[in-house]
């Protein structure tokens, strides 16, 4: 079907009798009717230059017309539309057990973030390979001056782009992925992961200070203040001792976790002759809770009886009696929890652990310290006690090219031995103690 009209002003230009472009403000336009939608289809040709605009409409004509005769259909979701799309898609995946709930969070956080740059009314189909080449420009000038550092933008175009090949192979954009703009490398130095962790020191002071945090709240159980608290308190803690990343910690159950001396603590000699009452436990960390979906199993050693203190924690808000070895009545009620069935939410967790450093007296200064320092500090302690990395990769639940990559040079304590390896004990007269 060809246009009606057959006249036209200085301002409207006929493409092939089908189309037309026209100028709308300072911009083109180009309208083009489709005889097997019933409709026309109108966009932007994006440019101000009359003979440009010629040219790319020529291009969309074309482009039609082919999809027209392939039997595709021009009328597409908006951007808001395919988000919603792409994000149902992936909350079956964390049905199937394919990622994990707290990886679609993330995915909805950063498709959140491009609409907000992109436009939620955009067609799909009209977007060009370029439209996000200043994302990051965009995206790091924010409104408030809070810093966005290049790693998020870096994961939040990986997973946009993600998301345009998942429409793309459904018909539902013309383009397989966007264009950013390559960033410079990051070279984040040998001081990066310290800045992230605790020191030994600081990791003593914490778990003492948790002591008397847990205590005071487990005074009150009533109060559900209290208990989060305690929860809490016992959180960080635990995270110190296994390693644990948070979504892991937090989807751990009772029956996940099983008490390996039940008649009472085991007492094991350390280097330096100091000795030490410890529980043992074996926790079992279900793939379909963990980041890298591999269930894997650790034996910890409990030194501040966290876990009693949380099964008291959870007799108490379920009004349960049984012995405090015995874990069998909470089955897989979640460990961290004040039902045994929602979670300790993220923001309980941060609000608590700002406090508890605060009231610890850790002095955070210019370091990056968050709730995931305590993974850092579990595994750069276990790489300084001298195990391989193979056993601490097992532990952590990651690779050993990932923990080499990421930790092993980190540590100055062990470059110092590994320098001095071939010396005799008489030749060394300068010592170095480096608290990592």
């Amino acid at each position: 079907m060809g246009l009606k009209k057959t006249a036209f002003n200085d301002d409207e230009i006929a493409i092939y009798d089908e189309a037309v472009v026209y100028l709308r403000g300072e911009y083109w336009q180009m309208r083009m009717w489709l005889q097997s939608e019933k409709k026309y289809a109108r966009f932007s040709l994006k440019t101000k230059n009359r003979s440009t605009a010629i040219d790319k409409a020529k291009k969309h004509y074309h482009e039609l017309m082919s999809d027209q005769m392939a039997g595709k259909r021009y009328f597409s979701l908006t951007t808001k539309q395919g988000v919603e799309m792409y994000t149902n898609a992936r909350a079956e995946d964390v049905e199937a057990g394919l990622i994990v709930k707290g990886r679609l969070g993330t995915i909805k956080t950063h498709l959140s973030h491009w609409l907000d740059f992109i436009g939620r009314d955009i067609k799909l189909k009209e977007l060009e390979r370029t439209d996000c080449e200043n994302y990051y420009h965009k995206r790091t000038k924010t409104k408030r001056n809070i810093s966005i550092s290049q790693t998020t933008v870096m994961n939040e175009q990986s997973t946009i782009n993600a998301m345009i090949a998942w429409l793309y192979k459904r018909g539902e954009t013309h383009i397989d992925e966007f264009f950013f703009k390559k960033l410079p490398k990051i070279d984040k130095g040998l001081q990066e992961n310290r800045r992230q962790t605790f020191t030994p020191k600081e990791a003593r002071d914490i778990h003492s200070f948790l002591e008397g945090y847990v205590r005071d709240a487990m005074k009150d159980l009533t109060s559900k203040n209290n208990v989060y608290k305690a929860l809490a308190g016992c959180y960080f803690g635990v995270a110190l001792n296994t390693g644990l990343r948070s979504g892991e910690q937090r989807q751990l159950c009772w029956s996940d976790v099983t008490d390996l001396h039940l008649d009472g603590p085991l007492n094991i000699s350390r280097a330096g002759g100091k000795d030490g009452a410890y529980d043992a436990l074996r926790i079992v960390v279900r793939g379909v809770t963990s980041k890298v979906k591999t269930t894997r199993a650790i034996i910890i050693k409990d030194n501040r009886t966290y876990f009693k203190k949380l099964q008291r924690i959870a007799m108490s808000t379920r009004n349960i009696k049984m012995k405090t070895h015995d874990c069998s009545k909470l089955g897989d009620d979640l460990v961290f929890s004040c039902d045994g069935n929602s979670m300790l939410t993220k923001r309980q967790i941060s609000y608590h652990f700002y406090k508890v450093i605060e009231l610890a007296g850790i002095e955070i200064g210019n370091r990056s310290i968050v709730p995931y320092s305590t993974r850092h500090y579990f595994i750069t302690q276990r790489i300084n006690s001298g195990l391989d990395l193979m056993a601490v990769a097992g532990l952590a639940g990651t690779s050993a090219v990932q923990i080499e990559r990421t930790y092993y040079h980190t540590s100055e304590s062990k470059m110092f031995n590994e320098a001095f390896k071939d010396y005799e004990d008489s030749d060394v007269i300068v010592r170095a103690s480096v608290d990592v």
